[in-house]
């Protein structure tokens, strides 16, 4: 393995000042580094990966084992082992496939029962009185239905969904303030029942049902697996979700987490978003690695962040309802490779996840498009557009949508030279010094990387196979980095001393046991408090 990791970290070296451009030389280059899917196209031609770059990359999967763990992951086996869990979101979706076995045992029936019952509830929220629904969690039980949510806009014919995650009492009351408590459903999503955010939430939200005339007690349903706690909450036994700890949070909305997006597109629409994620499951386990999606998006990852040593990666949707795309794959990628610990409980001899991050164009070419191509550090970028849009009288803003898309990706591999500078500056009449100086100022380095992901249309289907796709990359890096992608420790910490310092915030307790600086907050936060 080591070797391999060398090899490539010189091929590194030798290639860092070879134009990207120049690999067009190649007529063939468009088509041959990119992978075709069912609807989607992925483009990483403009990387400066060449065909012994990425025949050394499909080498290092290969040695890394990721066939076989992936074949692992699908067969049920308990490949989360610092909890002692398979990982099985992928059964959520299987909805046309066969038997998957955990322990000898097929879990499919039991997930087509409970997506039947979902059906079964989504049809009657669909059908009667209800107008609202608000979906409390935090982390998956949030960012996963609230990013599909909105990106699947145009398929909404249920009532509106609102999403509430921020213990900030702010987010509650701002959600609440103008439902009506007697036409609103509360869905509140929490595996255990005891997340403290997502609890404190609830407990609100049912005082204010309470006090507006709602009825909690058919207006609540509840996301869990944890039935004592929601029967003591109040909520009937048949408006309860549960699923099974194979399932992590940031992966679950494929199931009963999803609940908030099948009433809003309807079960068959559900259905076709199950089923877009499922051909890509197909995909990923059937196709040759280098005309395997996940695979190649991924190696693109590692190329960038292991051998180039860029830190980030800037996830950029030309698509307004996939706004909340970056913050999801935000927590998919960061929560699952942010890892410093080796499967084998050794340190990572190098840096595992990047840094994820982005927005959805054209507003951050308004924002932060000025360092991604002007600045000191280089930031791939993952460019995301349809083919079409949704808005058929609007059709002159979607051109001009995929144009400016299209057009940041050529501008950072091409960037513009100090001799094209210095012509522009000349056509405008400087001369001199400060011809010089104003054409410094227009210079793009350019030979900046970055793929592109295009697809037809933004529907259902197409979602689906979107988000597997971004976690099978996940999985696939995971691998080759040697880490654990499922488990998710360092979150733990914090919440522990948030528990213990609740009291002290309170002045049931002091804060002497606490550092000097804590201590000191704490006390500007009491003196200072109404």
């Amino acid at each position: 393995m080591m070797d391999i990791w060398q090899t490539l970290l010189t091929r590194q070296e030798a290639i860092t000042d070879r134009p990207i451009l120049a690999l067009f030389e190649d007529q063939m280059r468009a088509d041959d580094f990119a992978v075709t899917t069912q609807h989607m196209r992925f483009d990483y031609a403009k990387t400066n990966i060449d065909r012994d770059t990425r025949a050394d990359l499909l080498h290092l999967a290969e040695a890394s084992g990721v066939a076989a763990k992936r074949d692992a992951l699908f067969r049920g086996d308990k490949i989360n082992d610092t909890e002692g869990r398979a990982v099985l979101h992928t059964a959520l979706r299987n909805i046309d496939g066969g038997p998957v076995l955990v322990e000898g045992t097929d879990v499919m029936p039991e997930v087509r029962v409970t997506l039947s019952r979902m059906r079964k509830f989504a049809r009657k929220i669909r059908t009667g009185k209800i107008t609202d629904v608000v979906n409390i969690g935090i982390g998956g039980s949030d960012l996963g239905p609230a990013m599909a949510v909105a990106a699947l806009a145009p398929y909404h014919d249920g009532p509106r969904c609102h999403f509430v995650s921020n213990v900030d009492g702010a987010h509650i009351a701002d959600t609440l303030r103008g439902l009506d408590a007697r036409s609103t459903l509360v869905i509140v999503a929490s595996k255990t029942f005891t997340t403290i955010e997502t609890m404190t939430n609830a407990r609100t939200a049912r005082a204010w049902m309470k006090d507006h005339g709602g009825d909690p007690k058919t207006q609540f349903a509840a996301l869990s697996t944890a039935e004592d706690k929601t029967a003591d909450f109040g909520i009937d036994p048949e408006q309860v979700f549960g699923f099974e700890d194979w399932v992590g949070g940031r992966y679950s909305v494929w199931g009963p987490i999803g609940l908030s997006l099948m009433i809003a597109i309807g079960p068959d629409g559900f259905d076709a978003f199950l089923r877009g994620a499922q051909t890509m499951d197909q995909h990923f386990c059937a196709a040759d690695p280098l005309d395997n999606m996940p695979m190649m998006l991924a190696l693109v990852g590692i190329w960038h962040n292991q051998f180039c040593g860029y830190a980030t990666r800037a996830v950029l949707p030309y698509d307004q309802r996939m706004a909340l795309l970056p913050a999801y794959l935000q927590q998919l990628e960061m929560e699952s490779n942010g890892k410093s610990v080796m499967m084998d409980g050794s340190e990572s001899p190098r840096h595992t996840g990047p840094v994820v991050w982005g927005a959805a164009g054209t507003n951050g070419q308004h924002a932060f498009y000025q360092l991604i191509h002007q600045g000191t550090r280089v930031i791939p970028c993952e460019f995301m557009v349809a083919a079409n849009g949704h808005e058929a009288d609007l059709t002159h803003h979607h051109h001009l949508l995929m144009a400016n898309c299209l057009a940041q990706s050529e501008a950072l591999m091409q960037g513009r030279s100090l001799a094209q500078a210095r012509k522009l500056m000349e056509a405008k009449g400087l001369t001199g010094d400060e011809l010089e100086r104003q054409a410094r100022h227009r210079v793009f380095a350019g030979n900046r990387p970055s793929c592109t992901l295009v697809y037809e249309r933004l529907d259902p289907f197409t979602l689906g196979q979107i988000i597997a796709l971004y976690e099978h990359r996940v999985f696939v890096e995971g691998v080759i980095l040697g880490i654990n992608s499922y488990d998710q420790w360092g979150v733990e910490l914090g919440k522990e001393l948030a528990t213990s310092l609740q009291p002290v915030i309170e002045g049931t307790q002091d804060a002497e046991h606490k550092d000097g600086s804590t201590a000191a907050l704490v006390d500007y936060l009491i003196r200072h408090r109404d």
